[in-house]
């Protein structure tokens, strides 16, 4: 008997666009032999399943049903495409876990803690994993900024705390960047994290688990066009990202070292995709996305690709992993 499937998609933030996209396209590669597939448009103002005539049918938030034509439908599983908020940073997964409710990703503790990029820094620290020199403020606190460089040196990236797909992000060149960089963060979020800027090849690597065991996919090399990987880098073509990375095996073999370290020091499961810098050979950790882009160009898809993962098999077996 096939199993129901809710798709969730949009949220709450600023990714709700990229969100829908790549709820679509799992809703289109999800193997339809084996699931019924359900698009859920998780809204500020609404949640709805959306039919295949765009038609919108209420969730009953009691039990996460819905009724179409007076039959009600229960799912047995939710696959989360929300980036950001509600579904990254693990809200609705523990609304899930309270009605009882399987889901792809990773238990919501852990969703809460790797969103929340200066909580995930201090954890990977204390394993002795290479991160950037950091300085972490919230809003209201009174800014130095000659205490600022003086920590982190100049060129620096300033970011929001809590936000994905680089929005809010500057790199700041110059002391009197700082303080525009930091209203623009905020404009994103009240908590902030400036960076100093480390000088090397950046890379992506996504671990999962698949079929019962943790898999470090082939690696992307991020080749900018801009001043750094930022919305335009990411989804708007101005960036390569070179799979596999060109990388020597000592690299090679470090990064996925270290990626299946942090992925299993944070307690992960489901995807996960994250970025390190090299400096001197020795991969540097900057922040773990837990639900990565998800449509055909998007990076951890082409990394299953070239390790001979189809979507509908990198789909089907997230499900598969959450029902076990």
């Amino acid at each position: 008997m096939k199993k129901n499937i809710a798709i969730i998609m949009g949220g709450y933030s600023s990714e709700v666009e990229i969100s829908l996209k790549s709820g679509n396209v799992v809703y289109k590669h999800l193997d339809k032999e084996k699931y019924d597939a359900y698009r859920v448009h998780i809204l500020k103002n609404k949640w709805v399943m959306v039919d295949e005539n765009d038609n919108e049918h209420p969730i009953n938030k009691h039990d996460f049903s819905t009724t179409v034509n007076g039959y009600k439908i229960t799912f047995d599983c939710v696959f989360n495409a929300i980036h950001g908020t509600p579904g990254e940073n693990g809200v609705i997964l523990a609304y899930f876990d309270l009605i009882g409710l399987k889901h792809t990703s990773a238990p919501f503790y852990q969703m809460a803690l790797t969103f929340n990029k200066r909580d995930t820094l201090s954890v990977v620290k204390q394993y002795g994993i290479p991160t950037a020199t950091s300085i972490y403020m919230n809003e209201g606190d009174e800014i130095s900024t000659k205490n600022i460089i003086e920590k982190v040196g100049l060129p620096c990236f300033v970011k929001p705390n809590n936000a994905g797909s680089s929005f809010g992000i500057s790199k700041v060149h110059t002391e009197a960047e700082l303080i525009p960089a930091i209203e623009k963060a905020y404009k994103e979020d009240s908590e902030i994290l400036i960076e100093s800027f480390l000088d090397g090849t950046e890379v992506s690597v996504g671990v999962i688990q698949y079929k019962g065991e943790t898999k470090v996919l082939p690696i992307t090399e991020i080749v900018s066009e801009n001043d750094f990987f930022d919305y335009e880098a990411k989804y708007l073509g101005k960036s390569q990202e070179i799979t596999p990375a060109r990388l020597s095996s000592t690299q090679e073999n470090r990064v996925r070292e270290v990626a299946k370290r942090v992925y299993e020091i944070l307690n992960m499961s489901g995807f996960s995709r994250s970025e390190y810098i090299f400096v001197n050979d020795e991969p540097h950790f900057l922040e773990m996305n837990t639900v990565p882009g998800l449509t055909e160009a998007s990076i951890l898809p082409q990394q299953a690709n070239n390790e001979g993962i189809s979507l509908a098999q990198l789909f089907s077996n997230a499900i598969e992993q959450a029902l076990k």
